[in-house]
Parts: structure tokens; C-alpha cells; sequence
């Protein structure tokens, strides 16, 4: 017997679409992150969903929301927060233009992609990759002992780790993975 995982991002959010860090704040989906979400719902029409997971954050419990209303089978809605999105710590709030403006290219980069060198203040991928880890530890003992497939409505950065996991890319291919507003990823659990 194979159990279904069903990860996909949030659509997109007015932080986003200005280009802004967003991290832990609560950037509200755009008309077009409803779309988005709606899209990945209806893609995920013919699935079998049981259990279902969010962050706290609007944008993840509102993109699950437009997924979970074509499983009327689904009875358990988790809200876990180690797979809310990275904190960016005193960037969040700030454009990336500003930022870019006032710190250069470089640092940018090096606080927008770096693996473990985190924000002031905030969180490294690694580190966002400890708590994602831990949460797939629960998630697979969860799903093997109720017999249940999972929709994970995750966030950017919390995605990485867990594609990582399970498409077993390097720390480099992970750190290059630009994940859709508009698409799923499906994994296989042995039972």
C-alpha cells in the first residue's frame, strides 16, 4: 500500500508581488494567489485527501482552504508551524530594492539564499530545515498509523527542506528550487 503526501506553496501574496520580506508576517493572498490556489484545489480534485496541514499564516490557511473544499473526505485540518515560512528576523517588512539600495547585491544574496547564514535575527534555511525535518518525522508516523494521504500547504522556504527529503537533493540543488504558487509535488509513502 502507497500513501500520497500532496506539498504545495501558498499563492501568491501582496508581499510577494512587491517584492518585499515577508518571513513571519502575514502577507494577505492576492486576487491572483486565489487563483492559484483555487488551480492546485482543482488539480487535486481526483485525490484522496484525509489530513490536512497548514501554517498559521493567512496565506498558507487560505490556500488549503481553496484545496480542502473539493475533499469533502477530509476530517482533520492540523495547524503545525514548523513548516511556517523562514523568518527573515529585521528584514522582514523591508523591499528588496531598499534593502539592495542600502547593503549591496552581495549581502543580499547572501541573506536571501545563503544556507546557513541566517538574517539578523532570523532563520538560516538549515535551521528551517531542523524543525521541517522534525515535522516529517511526525508526519509519516501520523500518516502510517492512521492509513491517511496529507495535503501540506507549506510556504517557499519550507518547501526546500522537504523536497530535499524527498527528491534527495544536494544542499546547493535545493538552495536553487524556485517553488510554483500554482503546482503541487506528490510523494509515495510505503506502508
Amino acid at each position: 500500500m502507497k500513501l500520497k503526501i500532496y506539498l504545495f506553496r501558498h499563492g501568491q501574496t501582496y508581499y510577494n508581488k512587491d517584492h518585499i520580506f515577508t518571513g513571519w508576517k502575514d502577507s494577505k493572498l492576492t486576487p491572483l494567489g486565489y487563483k492559484q490556489a483555487d488551480k492546485i484545489g482543482r488539480m487535486l480534485k481526483g485525490k484522496n485527501i484525509q489530513m490536512a496541514f497548514s501554517s498559521h499564516l493567512t496565506r498558507s490557511k487560505e490556500t488549503l482552504k481553496q484545496v480542502i473544499k473539493y475533499h469533502p473526505e477530509c476530517s482533520r485540518i492540523i495547524v503545525d508551524d514548523r513548516i511556517i515560512e523562514r523568518s527573515y528576523g529585521d528584514l522582514q517588512g523591508m523591499t528588496h530594492e531598499a534593502f539592495i539600495k542600502a547593503n549591496g547585491e552581495e549581502l543580499f544574496k547572501i541573506y536571501h539564499r545563503s544556507y546557513d547564514i541566517p538574517p539578523p535575527n532570523g532563520e538560516s534555511i538549515k535551521m528551517v530545515e531542523q524543525r521541517v525535518l522534525s515535522f516529517i518525522d511526525d508526519l509519516l508516523f501520523m500518516m502510517r498509523k492512521y492509513k491517511v494521504n496529507v495535503a501540506v500547504s507549506a510556504h517557499g522556504n519550507s518547501m526546500r527542506p522537504f523536497r530535499r527529503y524527498f527528491e534527495k537533493f544536494s544542499v546547493k540543488e535545493m538552495m536553487s528550487l524556485e517553488n510554483p504558487w500554482d503546482n503541487y509535488f506528490e510523494y509515495g509513502i510505503k506502508v
